[in-house]
């Protein structure tokens, strides 16, 4: 394995108090363990025989879980709670957890949620903080969306963001959010660390595109993609009772195209799958435009997902940033839309498209149970790894365990899905549609770059 993996979490000090969590020490009992620090996790579960290559402290995760001994006093602990960036769903699920694991099992009684993201923990917006306690969360899950309120940016002004800390003698902040909101976080611990506080921070890696480094998937993402089945239903009934009907669908995914993969396995429905990680062409003999006439003369429609990310390399003409620093995005579904109607109008093709794009109607929908399941068990491996001070961490499900994830590991890069694997393997054989939809030229460009 890699020399530049570096999977140790870093730690506030030594843990020297009993946790008030009663478990067992011994198996055979039939009482639930406490986690040690000795037990790992594998990055990847594959092996070849014969090789068995010696395995270094940094090339493992550690496992997540309650502690036999912690770092704080949970009376002394005022925690925080913050959600960034764009709506995902099980976001309010994520924050019930955390508060009822700190109340009932830790006994911390002092929670705060910071409004509107790193925002509310800037003067110049003058938020309260939400206290929350049990009561106040208990239903919360039912519903989409996030009690405490969302914004991007502001994750930068590091120095204001810690001065309110200070001020409001939080020792423990839980950070709810993508790649931009857990860089801002790790950048806010780096100042703890800077100033000699003892803060931890904890993320929970939040992103429906499924792109974060290293771990199996984000909460929200098995509701996303159930949400988009809904979408796919509809725009395959569409376009089979019309001439020539087209269903199209745009998914999340900026540059990753897990959703549209996962859509088109779970739908039986779609046709084409269109990601940012495959290339393809609009025009020419073997272009998509040709792929999809063809289709319509032989079953006369079609059904289309296209992740949002999809041709942005051909679209987009200027660099511009939102407030969390992610490019703006051409609208590839309105783009693809137009596309096709003009070149079925000039071949004088009737065609009946139907474009639907949920995006917002995934993103603020309540979690589904199997996110549910999984938020409630983030939130509460965050929680342990608070308490023990594990800090500039984030919780992450890495083959089937849940493990300690350091912040700076997961942010160094994004997961894709990969062309030439099983999952987009399996994609092609679900939709039939062609392995590659690009002419010579256009190839011999991508394998050029490949190379």
């Amino acid at each position: 394995m890699s020399d530049t993996y570096d999977f140790t979490i870093e730690e506030l000090g030594k843990r020297t108090i009993e946790s008030p969590i009663n478990l067992s020490k011994v198996a055979g009992d039939f009482i639930a363990n406490y986690v040690s620090d000795n037990e790992y996790v594998l990055l990847s579960p594959e092996a070849r025989l014969g090789e068995q290559p010696p395995i270094d402290r940094k090339q493992v995760f550690e496992k997540a879980g309650p502690r036999e001994k912690i770092y704080f006093s949970p009376k002394h602990v005022h925690a925080a709670i913050a959600t960034c960036g764009g709506l995902c769903p099980g976001l309010n699920d994520v924050i019930r957890a955390i508060v009822r694991s700190l109340w009932y099992r830790y006994g911390v009684h002092r929670i705060s949620g910071i409004r509107y993201g790193y925002k509310g923990l800037l003067p110049e917006y003058n938020f309260d903080v939400k206290p929350l306690d049990p009561d106040i969360v208990d239903d919360i899950h039912k519903i989409g969306g996030t009690i405490l309120g969302t914004a991007r940016g502001g994750g930068k002004q590091v120095s204001d963001i810690v001065d309110s800390l200070e001020r409001l003698n939080i020792n423990i902040l839980f950070t709810i959010g993508g790649d931009g909101t857990q860089r801002g976080a790790l950048d806010i611990a780096n100042e703890i660390t800077r100033r000699g506080l003892k803060i931890a921070v904890v993320g929970i890696p939040k992103t429906v595109d499924n792109d974060f480094s290293y771990i199996d998937k984000s909460f929200g993402f098995d509701t996303a993609v159930k949400k988009a089945v809904e979408a796919v239903t509809a725009a395959h009934m569409e376009a089979h009772s019309q001439i020539n009907g087209i269903g199209l669908v745009k998914v999340m995914g900026r540059e990753s195209g897990f959703i549209a993969a996962h859509t088109a396995l779970a739908s039986h429905e779609v046709n084409f799958v269109l990601i940012p990680e495959v290339p393809f062409d609009l025009e020419g003999p073997n272009g998509f435009f040709a792929h999809l006439e063809k289709r319509l003369e032989r079953r006369n429609h079609a059904v289309i997902v296209v992740a949002e990310g999809a041709l942005q390399d051909q679209l987009l003409k200027e660099t511009k940033t939102d407030a969390s620093g992610n490019l703006k995005f051409v609208d590839v579904g309105v783009y693809l839309r137009d596309k096709i109607q003009e070149y079925f109008d000039k071949k004088g093709i009737e065609i009946n498209l139907k474009y639907i794009d949920p995006s917002y109607i995934i993103r603020a929908s309540p979690a589904e149970p199997i996110d549910s399941i999984y938020c409630e068990r983030l939130g509460n491996a965050a929680v342990h790894a608070a308490m023990a001070g594990k800090t500039k961490v984030l919780i992450g499900l890495v083959n089937n365990e849940f493990v300690h994830l350091p912040m700076q590991m997961a942010i160094s890069k994004r997961r894709h899905v990969d062309p030439e694997g099983s999952l987009w393997r399996d994609t092609l054989e679900a939709t039939h549609q062609p392995i590659l939809m690009v002419n010579s030229e256009t190839l011999s460009q991508a394998l050029g770059v490949k190379k």
